[in-house]
């Protein structure tokens, strides 16, 4: 998985790209895919939002008439002696007061969180020829699905189902790959029951059942525990 494809990158360069800490060639690029990406769209104006009422929260300091006059100056010989010259320079530190709060309260999130998973789950077939190990990363709202033995047969893919707790169905998380390491981003409205419920894997038709429901048999079942 390529850094432009992982959901917890692009969450925390939206984050960076609200509080205006890109430089101005990440910047470029970041507004590039802007235009086109939907959902990256949608967490930059997650992040707009949650740093807003963080405005509210920086109490409005007057600077001295010399720094005043002195940044003023800098900008133009005659500046400080407009009233909108003013206006603006306490606007500037205002947001300035805003987005250093902003970055020392949400520091931890901007940094690489701990990608380690924190659950596990074994599924093994009634046989033992399937074997998977799935572990959650709860940051990111992963699962990772390592196939330890067996594989689906030629012509049909293995699929993920969650089983909530108190759910009248499941559903699908995705198909897993023919071998190796699967990553499956759960969504945000479901990835709560992720930790106490069932996950499942079924037997498919290729590209998945076409029902929204295991179709094939269900081969293995599991549920997670604390690592």
């Amino acid at each position: 998985m390529s850094a432009t494809d992982d959901p917890f990158d692009d969450d925390a360069r939206a984050a960076e790209y609200v509080l205006h800490l890109m430089d101005a060639d990440d910047r470029l690029r970041f507004e590039d895919r802007l235009r086109d990406d939907a959902r990256l769209r949608k967490l930059v104006h997650a992040w707009e939002a949650h740093f807003a009422p963080l405005a509210d929260q920086v109490e409005p300091v007057t600077p001295p008439e010399r720094i005043k006059a002195a940044v003023l100056n800098s900008v133009s010989p005659t500046a400080s002696k407009r009233t909108w010259g003013r206006a603006w320079l306490l606007g500037l530190l205002g947001l300035a007061a805003a987005a250093a709060v902003a970055f020392v309260a949400l520091g931890p999130v901007l940094r690489s969180p701990d990608l380690t998973p924190q659950f596990q789950a074994e599924l093994a077939s009634a046989d033992g020829e399937l074997m998977l190990i799935a572990g959650v990363i709860p940051p990111t709202h992963e699962i990772v699905i390592e196939q330890v033995a067996g594989a689906a047969p030629e012509g049909r893919v293995l699929e993920l189902w969650l089983i909530a707790e108190g759910a009248d169905a499941p559903v699908s998380l995705g198909l897993l790959e023919a071998d190796g390491s699967t990553r499956i981003r759960v969504p945000d409205e479901i990835a709560p029951g992720v930790r106490t419920g069932t996950i499942a894997v079924s037997l498919e038709p290729l590209g998945g059942s076409p029902t929204g429901a295991p179709t094939g048999p269900v081969l293995a079942t599991g549920t997670f525990t604390d690592l």
